[in-house]
């Protein structure tokens, strides 16, 4: 079962790789390779990492886990975070360093689709765009897309090179991106790739209290503890629903993400195989109008802010000099 991001094509679910952070030592590696393969095996073609992640070592484990089986897959990286996570940096020069070290990590000769992480206020889009242009010519890259974009940088980066997906929050936890970017990408041909279409893990039903957290969702401002009861009972509403359809409240809410369109391709990221074949059966869930109508209803509910940090979320670039809008 596939999908198209603009003229791409991938499994209608991915895997993101963001939770192999680790230094890649054999056990990290051992992991990452059982998860890789399994995923493969259930017709998962679409990877998505990024250099910071780790940093590096995401992608050091991804290309180990690949090699011997990289032809018939596709890759998505990110550059534009420095990897020291002191800032952001998408100038031309920093994007031709960036792209080589991430060609190294992963052992392959191109990325498949390569994203700005977040927009780099510094810089105009029409100079990093430019720039990733000049790596598809070259074949170092194959795609260019945007993660968490403005929707004026959106269609200002289009004008310069086509931009074959962006990369957003998306779940029944969180909807913005329906309010502005979505039409713009719409408009453009351009496919989304929602990330944390589990809602951080609330909607797998598995967080029952705080103590079932760890590491940064414990900051997490949806899982503060003045908040906490709130985003169970809406999770609830979710595992209500899948109770009624036979299924896991984590595929109903990816059903949910799949129902938006078809040129809607989620990447929840797992570390265990399990997780993973759950995952990939929310391709066979089927959600009536009512089901659709009660998930509809969730998200005004929800309570705290979906970032932890701003992270640049929906920043529009500079225009360049000289320019006004």
């Amino acid at each position: 079962m596939t999908r198209k991001l603009g003229d791409l094509e991938v499994s209608t679910i991915g895997l993101g790789f963001m939770s192999f952070v680790n230094p890649p030592d054999a056990d990290e590696e051992k992991q990452a390779t059982a998860v890789v393969d399994e995923a493969i095996d259930l017709g998962i073609t679409f990877f998505d990492t990024a250099d910071v992640y780790g940093p590096e070592h995401s992608e050091i484990l991804l290309g180990r886990a690949i090699r011997g089986r990289r032809d018939n897959l596709v890759i998505a990286t990110k550059f534009g975070n420095t990897l020291d996570r002191t800032g952001l940096d998408s100038s031309p020069a920093y994007i031709r360093s960036a792209v080589e070290a991430s060609l190294r990590r992963l052992g392959t000769d191109h990325i498949d689709l390569y994203y700005q992480h977040r927009v780099d206020p510094a810089v105009p889009i029409e100079d990093t765009v430019g720039a990733l242009a000049e790596l598809v010519a070259a074949g170092k890259i194959r795609h260019i897309g945007l993660s968490e974009p403005g929707p004026q940088t959106l269609r200002r980066a289009h004008a310069v090179h086509p931009i074959t997906a962006i990369q957003n929050e998306w779940s029944l936890f969180s909807r913005q991106i329906e309010e502005s970017t979505l039409p713009i990408a719409r408009e453009l041909g351009i496919g989304i790739v929602p990330y944390s279409p589990l809602g951080r893990g609330w909607l797998t039903g598995g967080v029952r209290s705080r103590a079932d957290l760890s590491g940064r969702r414990l900051a997490h401002p949806r899982f503060a503890e003045e908040v906490f009861a709130t985003n169970r009972r809406l999770a609830d509403e979710v595992a209500e629903i899948a109770a009624t359809v036979g299924a896991e409240p984590g595929q109903v809410a990816l059903a949910w993400v799949l129902s938006r369109g078809d040129d809607v391709v989620p990447i929840p990221g797992t570390r265990h195989p399990a997780y993973l074949r759950s995952n990939v059966r929310a391709r066979d869930v089927s959600l009536s109008p009512e089901h659709l109508g009660r998930l509809e209803a969730i998200a005004p509910r929800v309570a705290g802010e979906r970032a932890l940090r701003p992270q640049n979320i929906g920043v529009e670039a500079p225009l360049p000099a000289g320019v006004t809008a």
